[in-house]
């Protein structure tokens, strides 16, 4: 008999910029993504609901304002549309309702959908993130993780106008992200407040035992020492009687 299992839903989130830049770099070295299917509602989007941003294979040299200038990009604010309910908003059918109705649904739906997660962490945030893993799931990693911030995102040169649009297309990302990190780094406060009420109560608990292992031990002492001088009073009277008692067979 097939046991019973449980699933839990984890996913990580990164910075929106980085995580932007870093897309953008694996595309540029050829990467696509079409055999993705994009199912929603039981079907996949038209080419006009989601038209494709280059021609041929792949889309391999791809500068970084020919990514951007991709208005159908689902490199744009894509960790909301992953982690949102698109059947609320009509998969990607985009004029079943105004755009800022509908990315305000999108977020929303993000947001719950992350906070009802068994767990999420942060690219930038990788000591905590194990941290809060293995006590969720009460289980522990072999070797720590690492936090390695010499990525190829971090090595983009950018403008600040450049940085700008980046943020400005990606803005429910932003958004998100900022969501995340907060409710993160609460989780986090709050998992540590604990584990150190839990220690303290747990040495607590130890040195009422220890008062209780030593308060036992001098118990029987004390009872031990009782014992003993009765014994030697008993034998004191024992040899007493008995000198009494060959001393009066001589008389």
């Amino acid at each position: 008999m097939e046991k019973g299992r449980n699933f839990y839903y984890i996913t990580m989130l990164r910075d929106p910029v980085s995580r932007y830049l870093s897309e953008w770099k694996h595309v540029q070295r050829g990467a696509t993504w079409k055999t993705s299917l994009h199912m929603c509602d039981g079907r996949s989007p038209t080419q006009d609901e989601l038209p494709t941003c280059y021609a041929g294979d792949d889309w391999s040299g791809v500068t970084l304002t020919q990514f951007m200038d991709c208005p159908s990009n689902l490199a744009n604010n894509r960790q909301v549309r992953m982690l949102a309910d698109l059947s609320l908003v009509g998969c990607y059918n985009l004029s079943s309702m105004n755009e800022s109705e509908r990315n305000q649904i999108l977020l929303g739906s993000a947001m719950n959908n992350l906070k009802n997660m068994a767990f999420y962490g942060l690219t930038e945030f990788q000591r905590k993130t194990q941290y809060l893993f293995e006590r969720t799931f009460t289980l522990r990693f072999i070797a720590a993780f690492t936090q390695i911030n010499s990525t190829r995102a971090a090595n983009v040169d950018l403008s600040e106008s450049v940085r700008r649009r980046i943020e400005d297309l990606n803005y429910l990302d932003v958004q998100l992200y900022e969501y995340a990190k907060d409710l993160f780094l609460q989780r986090f406060q709050y998992t540590r407040q604990r584990e150190h009420q839990e220690d303290r109560l747990k040495r607590r608990e130890e040195r009422r035992w220890l008062r209780e292992q030593r308060g036992q031990s001098r118990t029987s002492l004390l009872k031990h020492r009782g014992d003993n001088s009765e014994e030697g009073g008993r034998a004191e009277l024992a040899s007493t009687t008995e000198d009494y008692t060959s001393q009066v067979a001589r008389w």
